[in-house]
């Protein structure tokens, strides 16, 4: 009976083999160029890395070194426009090399000098240009944003800035993107959403200047 039973099983699995080599010969046309095709993506995003995209990244690097100068100086208007020798300033190189790294943090640097300067919708134009994973950067980036909008009277969009910030877990920026939110909700009067901040200040950053004073804020929004 086993031995009936592992033959049939032999049969299926060579029925199976056949049936897809046939479908494979009928079909090899198909498959050929599907293949091409994905060789095609492939080299194409090789080419692109390679012989576009790296030298912009280094480009873009270049001309960040120049304005990080100025903006060293806080000669923000100037780190931000260029001079009038060989630098183009932080919006051209976040403009002109946006889809590589450095034009990300070139974007970033922009809204920190527009917010610098008191233009705050600018500064929130270039903060929302820059994304990365970086474990500081991103969260400070982040609380930045949420500064400018706060400076519009757009509590709600710099809460939600604020708590982006503290989602991070960095241990110096989280106390205080959290804090920011808190307040930022009390002032809207959304006593849960501020509880829930200062409480988790409490909770997991006890040891942060922030957690010092925070059961009096919690205080206030439990009444």
């Amino acid at each position: 009976m086993a031995k009936e039973v592992k033959k049939e099983e032999a049969t299926e699995v060579q029925e199976v083999i056949s049936t897809t080599g046939q479908w494979i010969i009928r079909n090899q046309n198909i498959l050929m160029w599907c293949l091409v095709g994905i060789l095609a993506v492939i080299v194409g995003i090789m080419m692109f890395n390679n012989y576009y995209l790296k030298p912009k990244s280094a480009e873009a690097s270049d001309e960040i070194a120049k304005a990080v100068v100025y903006f060293a100086q806080d000669n923000y208007e100037t780190a931000l426009n260029g001079d009038e020798a060989d630098c183009i300033g932080f919006e051209a190189i976040a403009d002109k090399y946006s889809i590589t790294r450095p034009g990300k943090l070139a974007a970033l640097y922009a809204g920190i000098c527009y917010y610098n300067t008191g233009d705050y919708e600018q500064a929130v134009k270039y903060l929302k240009k820059y994304s990365a994973d970086d474990l500081n950067v991103a969260p400070a980036a982040a609380m930045k944003l949420g500064d400018a909008y706060a400076q519009l009277d757009e509590t709600e969009k710099a809460a939600k800035a604020f708590l982006k910030a503290a989602k991070s877990g960095n241990e110096v920026i989280a106390p205080i993107a959290l804090k920011k939110a808190g307040v930022a909700y009390m002032s809207l009067d959304n006593k849960k959403a501020a509880k829930k901040a200062f409480t988790e200040i409490k909770e997991k950053y006890p040891q942060s200047s922030e957690a010092q004073d925070i059961d009096k804020f919690i205080a206030i929004v439990e009444k």
